[in-house]
């Protein structure tokens, strides 16, 4: 997967650090944390796989798309910026879409969503 070592442990760092935010999720659904504390630790969560699948994908482009063996023309940098650009953005609109389709507190169905999420709110 990672081809230089620094790479490696790059990735194992950003894994190890996912690890222990869905750790620290755990450990607030078991403790009944409020909503708002296993919001923001999902929502960081997700940021760290987001952040992950981004480098991931990344090195994939700069390791595989461009012939390692030789200096990328302008025109193909250009354009594995441009894929990475998009990638990154589709990350970012990815997770926005999924927040933009919660409720708002005008929402005459506001209840049943609460009543399907299974976390004590105070």
């Amino acid at each position: 997967m990672a081809h230089v070592v620094e790479e490696k442990q790059k990735l194992l760092h950003r894994v190890r650090r996912l690890r222990g935010q869905i750790e620290a999720l755990e450990r607030a659904l078991e403790a009944d944390a409020g909503c708002i504390e296993v919001m923001k630790l999902l929502t960081s969560g997700r940021g760290a796989i987001n952040g992950l699948m981004a480098e991931v994908v990344d090195d994939h482009i700069r390791m595989h798309m461009i012939d390692a063996g030789r200096k990328p023309s302008r025109g193909e940098a250009e354009a594995a910026e441009e894929l990475l650009s998009v990638l990154r953005t589709y990350i970012k609109k990815s997770y926005d879409e999924a927040v933009r389709r919660w409720p708002s507190k005008s929402d005459t169905n506001l209840k049943a969503h609460r009543s399907a999420i299974p976390v004590h709110c105070p």
